[in-house]
């Protein structure tokens, strides 16, 4: 048994009978064999032996029950890392921490994002942790942290730059020497000299070579082995069997093979460093877009202050072409503001007084006064970095295979090359001390894996920076990589398919009774007086139509039928067939009127003047712009889809047949409670099911679907319960993510691919004796920066370019067999 204990903070304990069911719950848990809760210190102290039980699922019990354990996440700046088994190291390291929940190191953005229980674990002891697994951390506040991390790197870069050029002024008489070898060209006697080469290899090998040594030393201490080992093994071998053969035995010197290894691997190196600083390009776009200052009201006079100080409730002046500073409601002005950045949409969007606006986007022409509703950390800008960062800081599925392999993947390679030397030494050529070490060292140094550790978290990391771009919000790249293979999507129907708020259709009007013009004044005239959403349609359409409206007298509501109403002294009936039955109105030939639209998917009101039919008004809930051109696209691409509404299915399959969706693919009549269960069974089905929706009754269906996408313009609810969120607000937005995911999964593949092909073929030829070290020691360099740049050809995807290709380019994105993830 290992017991633990570990001390959490607790809140939202109202009494005694709380802090007494936590601490039944938390004993009744296995391997917990303490609890204790103090209400008064808001506390809960737990001995468990963590062999049976961890801290999250302690944490995941009283959350349960419905209160809270404060946690703390702390972004990292880990410098020092150089491949795949670095990161797992120092991942390791972190998780094995008593109070860290989680822990997630990304080789390519050099970051580490830790969520620990303060009550148990501090900042400083967390860099300690990483300072002692042998790298450096610092933790990156705001935008501070992005300054900082742009110093290091360029710190870095320039310490890098100076051992390169040292190493290269060094090396490259001894390549000329090499090369004069090759190709039988007479060149001066001193690039012979044994002692000459020696003088120029030594402070190769240990000045600028010094970091590997220093990289070696710290994994091999914490018992593991990463790249470091390789080369430090590789090129000493070269460089000491040469100091032997130098100083005090005869036989060839091999200065060349270890100091040209080390000048490409730092070359390398270079290269990769400035093509890494590329892929986080989209969080610099969106950091660049926030205002530095903000021009606010205070006390009847206008100043200029930091955005920082910009306070909820301050009335902020927004001149033309100036930045938004943070987010709010117009109180004043008319204008067109550029949203562009944030949504992905080129069009300006018209604003006026009560309308919303974004901090970050550009204000294109008049003067706007606003109300600051959103500032600092809580602005949509500041979460939309917040979701990216930490997307980009994530980890997909598929990398757990790179983790596994890299993991045994350096000691294997160790094996393997002490396995060449042996055969070489001993069977194929015996004795030939210095035909064993080439052989060993081209092993070694073909082998490091850093391509393979940078395969997936640079493609996830350009992936989700250009969806971002394109307005498309995804968490997580475990997010981005089940969207490849969704087959099935369900849609919900107001809000995300139409618009969600009706409008006025038809008016049709019974000659001889009314005209046009007067029905729809008097009808809109009545129903001012309602709460109704339809009879607000109606009256929107009036206003539209300049029509001006009378007061409304003895203004009755009758739930289920209707209303009655006298306006400008005529008596009005508006609603139901069995309104006008119950009053012996005969509606004669507007009965099939009525049939005639509701067919299509309206909501027809009859209505009676002064004891006569006297017409019908039709409302509607109207199809959004693009949902039928996205229902066309993702069907196209293979993709199943599904509507599900909880409206009759009559209507809804009149906007079924708007759309393009099949009857048999129209859920209706579906209560809220009951859209989650729906998806659940075409999951059951085997279907990978992608659900979207907008409203707060959308949310347990997004959440229980593989893939939840949340329309931008929905909820909060639904927005936090999605997995990818749409900021342009409609549906073209699910397609374009599908085809971001399945682009970004074949980049993912083709960098796994050439990164195991690299590895799997380049040792057996480097065993064989058919590598020379110093071209295995190019090879292994530039294979990392072959990887990147890969990668970084997702910078040019279009996600919104299955809308313009054409049918046989669309066949091209099919989704894969359906692979379930739940």
């Amino acid at each position: 048994m290992s017991d633990k204990k570990i001390t959490m903070k607790v809140s939202g304990m109202e009494c005694a009978a709380c802090a007494a069911r936590i601490e039944r719950q938390l004993k009744k848990t296995a391997g917990v064999a303490e609890a204790a809760v103090n209400l008064a210190a808001e506390k809960a102290t737990v001995l468990y032996d963590s062999e049976q039980v961890n801290a999250d699922q302690l944490i995941h019990t009283i959350t349960d029950l419905g209160y809270r354990v404060p946690t703390e996440r702390v972004d990292l700046q880990i410098s020092g890392m150089s491949c795949a088994a670095c990161s797992a190291r120092v991942e390791r390291a972190l998780s094995g921490l008593d109070g860290v929940l989680k822990a997630n190191v990304n080789l390519a953005m050099e970051r580490g994002t830790v969520e620990y229980n303060p009550a148990q674990l501090s900042l400083a002891e967390i860099k300690r942790t990483v300072a002692d697994a042998g790298y450096r951390a610092e933790e990156v506040v705001g935008g501070l942290g992005g300054d900082r991390e742009k110093l290091e790197r360029q710190r870095e870069t320039r310490r890098q730059m100076i051992l390169l050029v040292m190493s290269a002024v060094l090396s490259l008489p001894m390549l000329t020497m090499m090369f004069g070898e090759w190709f039988n060209i007479a060149l001066p006697h001193i690039l012979h000299d044994k002692v000459f080469q020696f003088a120029l290899a030594t402070p190769v090998q240990f000045i600028a070579g010094y970091q590997f040594y220093l990289g070696a030393y710290k994994a091999l201490r914490h018992g593991s082995a990463n790249m470091d080992v390789l080369v430090a093994m590789g090129t000493s071998a070269a460089y000491f069997y040469s100091v032997g053969t130098t100083f005090f035995f005869p036989g060839d010197v091999y200065y060349e093979t270890s100091a040209i290894i080390i000048t490409l691997i730092l070359l390398g190196r270079l290269l990769e460093s400035a093509a890494k600083g590329r892929t986080s390009e989209a969080i610099k776009k969106l950091m660049g877009l926030a205002a530095r200052t903000a021009r606010v009201v205070r006390d009847g006079q206008e100043i200029d202050i930091p955005v920082e100080d910009v306070q909820v409730g301050d009335v902020v002046l927004v001149r033309p072409g100036e930045k938004l500073p943070v987010d709010g409601v117009i109180l004043e002005g008319i204008s067109s503001v550029d949203e562009s950045m944030l949504t992905g949409e080129s069009i300006p969007v018209d604003k006026h007084a009560g309308d919303e606006v974004i901090g970050g986007t550009i204000n294109k022409h008049g003067l706007l006064k606003f109300t600051a509703t959103r500032v600092g950390s809580d602005t949509a800008l500041a979460q939309i970095i917040k979701i990216v960062e930490e997307a980009q800081g994530s980890k997909a599925p598929i990398q757990r295979m790179a983790d596994i392999i890299s993991a045994y993947f350096v000691p294997v390679v160790v094996g393997i090359a002490t396995a060449t030397f042996l055969i070489w030494y001993f069977i194929i050529d015996p004795g030939n001390l210095a035909r064993a070490l080439v052989s060993f060292t081209a092993v070694l140094v073909i082998a490091c894996p850093c391509a393979l550790g940078l395969a997936t978290p640079t493609s996830i990391m350009v992936g989700t920076g250009r969806g971002a771009e394109h307005g498309i919000l995804i968490k997580g790249g475990e997010y981005l990589e089940k969207a490849h293979a969704i087959n099935t999507v369900v849609l919900d129907k107001t809000g995300t398919i139409t618009r969600g708020e009706p409008s006025l259709t038809d008016v049709m009007a019974v000659p001889g009774v009314v005209d046009q013009h007067e029905l729809l004044q008097l009808v809109a005239s009545a129903e001012r007086a309602s709460e109704h959403p339809l009879g607000a349609a109606v009256v929107q359409g009036a206003k539209e139509r300049d029509l001006a409206l009378m007061e409304a007298t003895s203004f009755t509501a009758i739930p289920g039928y209707g209303i009655s109403a006298g306006v400008n002294g005529r008596a009005l009936l508006i609603g139901t067939r069995r309104l006008m039955a119950e009053h012996n109105i005969a509606t004669g030939a507007l009965d099939k009127t009525v049939d005639e639209l509701e067919m299509s998917g309206k909501t027809a009101m009859l209505v009676a003047v002064d004891g006569q039919a006297a017409g019908v008004v039709a409302v509607a809930d109207t199809v959004k712009e693009g949902s039928a051109e996205a229902i066309q696209v993702l069907q196209a691409m293979g993709v199943d889809t599904m509507m599900i509404t909880g409206d009759n299915r009559r209507t809804a399959e009149a906007i079924a047949r708007q759309v393009g969706i099949a009857p048999d693919h129209v859920l209706a009549e579906v209560l809220p409670g009951d859209k989650a269960r729906e998806v659940s069974k075409l999951i059951e089905q085997g279907r990978v099911v992608g659900m979207v929706g907008d409203g707060i009754n959308d949310a347990p269906a997004l959440a229980t679907a593989d893939v939840g996408f949340a329309i931008g313009t929905g909820t909060d609810v639904a927005m936090e319960a999605a997995d990818i969120t749409l900021m342009r607000g409609d549906l073209r937005g699910v397609a374009a993510s599908i085809s971001l995911s399945r682009g970004t999964m074949r980049n993912i593949k083709q960098n796994l691919f050439w990164a195991l092909v690299y590895n799997s073929l380049g040792i057996p030829v480097a065993a064989a004796g058919f590598l020379s070290p110093v071209l295995a020691g190019a090879a292994m360099a530039f294979s990392s920066v072959s990887v990147v740049t890969n990668a970084l050809r997702l910078k040019r995807f279009d996600p919104y370019l299955v809308f313009r290709a054409g049918e046989k380019s669309r066949r091209s994105l099919l989704p894969e067999p359906a692979r379930r993830y739940k």
